[in-house]
């Protein structure tokens, strides 16, 4: 078990669970800075074997030729830290998938949208070992082994799960800051993740609801622009009822930086186009259920979940 306030161990090996767009972004970021890191793959894993990893950035093209790809846990093997960068919807995946990753003292990081990822795999790990990360970047697949960036290196905002700040959550902070993501670490995880709600919330709802268009075209639809504020407020209220801070100037700052991203397809309208599933239940339906249990009137989250729901299952 790691013990709570003690001196972090160095993170001498990761394992990316989930080697989509995010996951072999920054796990082939970590391993062309020297980091032993090893990558679970599965349908990617002959291509990503033969050809490497391709980041394209704007400032540059990186190719990491030689990848550590493993088709099973089992053949990876105990690590210092896993950052699980599944999707939310292969979460049943993960009590198979993290035991034979495990050793005493192994972090696990969630890099997953939405509420409840921490307190699902503290279930299969236990609490003292997770951690969580928010990732804000523009990064698509765009083929096997092939990951475009449009906002890169990105900032991450960590934290530990049910915990103030440690050295544990540090010293993952400072391993992404090597590589160039800005960083921030937090005493109070659920925060952040509500904050970050308050832009997927609408932004990644809406995209789908309208009929799959970009946050530009949200923004120039009358009728869709006209439910973002109000569907950031409810987010905000629910937040605030918790004891989180949402200042309405972050609110309006979620606002303003979205025009600036151009024709931007959300992470969800991504997945929702391509016919993968969509992480409704995490983004929409847990904080919605969250805020009823707790007697907040959420109607606009209310009718956008339901249409969600509907949108998925044509």
């Amino acid at each position: 078990m790691y013990f709570v306030g003690a001196v972090a161990p160095p993170l001498s090996s990761v394992a990316i669970v989930g080697a989509g767009a995010i996951g072999s972004y920054y796990g082939a970021r970590l391993a062309l800075a020297g980091h032993d890191v090893r990558f679970l793959l599965r349908g990617d894993l002959d291509a990503v074997r033969a050809h490497g990893i391709t980041l394209r950035e704007k400032d540059a093209t990186r190719h990491l030729a030689r990848v550590a790809a493993f088709g099973s846990v089992e053949e990876i093997g105990p690590v210092d830290l896993v950052v699980v960068a599944l999707k939310t919807t292969a979460n049943a995946a993960l009590p198979a998938l993290l035991p034979p990753l495990l050793h005493t003292r192994t972090a696990v990081l969630t890099l997953q949208n939405g509420l409840g990822n921490e307190e699902f795999i503290a279930g299969i790990g236990g609490d003292e070992r997770v951690l969580g990360g928010l990732c804000y970047i523009g990064v698509t697949r765009e083929a096997p082994g092939v990951i475009v960036g449009y906002h890169t290196p990105g900032r991450m905002t960590f934290g530990e799960f049910g915990r103030p700040v440690g050295d544990r959550v540090r010293a993952v902070a400072d391993l992404f800051a090597g590589v160039g993501v800005g960083v921030r670490v937090l005493d109070h995880l659920a925060e952040a993740r509500w904050q970050k709600l308050i832009w997927n919330v609408p932004f990644n709802g809406l995209a789908i609801a309208g009929g799959g268009v970009t946050t530009e075209r949200i923004l120039g639809t009358p009728e869709l622009a006209a439910q973002v504020r109000p569907l950031m407020d409810e987010i905000a209220a629910a937040a605030r009822h918790f004891g989180y801070e949402v200042s309405e100037n972050f609110i309006q700052s979620q606002i303003d930086v979205t025009p600036g991203m151009g024709a931007y397809q959300p992470s969800s309208l991504v997945d929702f186009l391509a016919g993968r599933e969509v992480e409704v239940e995490a983004i929409w339906g847990e904080p919605l259920r969250r805020a009823e249990a707790a007697g907040l009137p959420m109607p606009r989250l209310a009718a956008l979940y339901q249409t969600l729901r509907r949108a998925v299952k044509r």
